[in-house]
């Protein structure tokens, strides 16, 4: 059982026990590269959140009519690597274990790593789709192997070869695209092959990583590591509605939060405006309230992993239909 937050995310009003869908923050940057601030990401999100409103014109769907729950930030020890992915961990699994919707708030791309763990200790053959302008898989950076940098080679040490498709990547040393070719699906620069990919993962279990870097600084320019030549707001959008797996009954929400995780937004690089319409891509996907004991067995439950400047998702046995 969790406590809510002081300040919530706009509509995040239901009790614990009630919410089908969990937020959490996780301000971690304590292995930013080059532009720290994305720790103030999750606070930064929830004052903003209520600049825009609760009701979705794409969807033609009201956060109001949903079940959220914002359980606050977790107090991070920022000296230590280790215990920052173990606590995330740790929180994740909690909601998991409860039957409910992790949706966690970034913090720089690491945090992902503590929510995959949690996902595939309770589920196995895991897949991931990843949206980012960098390749995150080098096997060290500068001697650190827990690294934003490095996150999604871990994640493939946990889920292996042909379990990782990633999209809009720019960025990166020629080893970890050479790693690519071997071991990851890579669609370069762009969210070409997103809908044949959503095909070929059917009825499998899905985590959504988003790092919003993945977008043009021209667009969104409060990230840690911007990154010139990505893509368009609208671009991102529908690539995120195309990613949704569970059809009707699901669709896939916003950044970094629920085992699935948004991160990169770096509070001191961005104004206030480019905060909203990070909200409003928040609330252009409603994952809806059901209890997740009530779906079929081919369609169980979705999992969002984090906000910030990430975004990540989980779904089980998802089904486009």
């Amino acid at each position: 059982m969790l406590n809510n937050n002081v300040q919530t995310f706009i509509a995040c009003d239901s009790s614990y026990d009630d919410a089908k869908i969990v937020l959490f923050g996780a301000g971690f940057d304590g292995t930013t590269s080059f532009r720290p601030g994305t720790r103030f990401g999750p606070s930064a999100i929830r004052n903003d959140s209520f600049g825009i409103e609760t009701y979705s014109p794409y969807q033609d769907k009201d956060m109001v009519d949903y079940s959220y729950f914002d359980s606050g930030d977790l107090e991070l020890p920022f000296g230590s690597v280790t215990r920052t992915i173990d606590d995330i961990s740790v929180r994740s699994g909690q909601i998991l274990s409860d039957g409910k919707v992790p949706f966690m708030i970034g913090g720089e791309h690491l945090v992902t790593l503590g929510s995959v763990k949690a996902v595939s200790d309770k589920f196995s053959d895991l897949y991931i789709i990843h949206f980012d302008a960098h390749a995150d898989l080098r096997d060290d950076y500068l001697g650190q192997k827990l690294s934003h940098a490095c996150v999604l080679r871990r994640c493939h040490e946990i889920v292996g070869d042909g379990h990782i498709f990633q999209f809009g990547i720019r960025s990166g040393d020629r080893d970890e695209f050479v790693f690519a070719d071997e071991h990851t699906e890579m669609h370069r620069f762009s969210f070409e092959g997103i809908e044949e990919t959503v095909e070929k993962l059917k009825g499998k279990k899905v985590y959504f990583t988003l790092d919003l870097d993945v977008l043009d600084p021209s667009v969104f320019p409060g990230t840690g590591t911007p990154e010139a030549g990505g893509v368009t707001f609208d671009e991102l959008r529908k690539a995120v509605v195309i990613s949704n797996p569970l059809g009707e009954d699901f669709s896939i929400m916003r950044t970094q939060p629920l085992n699935a995780m948004l991160t990169a937004l770096s509070f001191n690089y961005n104004h206030r405006n480019e905060n909203v319409w990070l909200y409003d891509m928040a609330n252009i996907y409603l994952p809806k309230s059901l209890p997740l004991t009530e779906l079929p067995d081919e369609r169980e439950q979705l999992t969002l992993g984090g906000y910030g400047s990430n975004i990540d998702f989980f779904v089980l046995k998802g089904v486009v239909e």
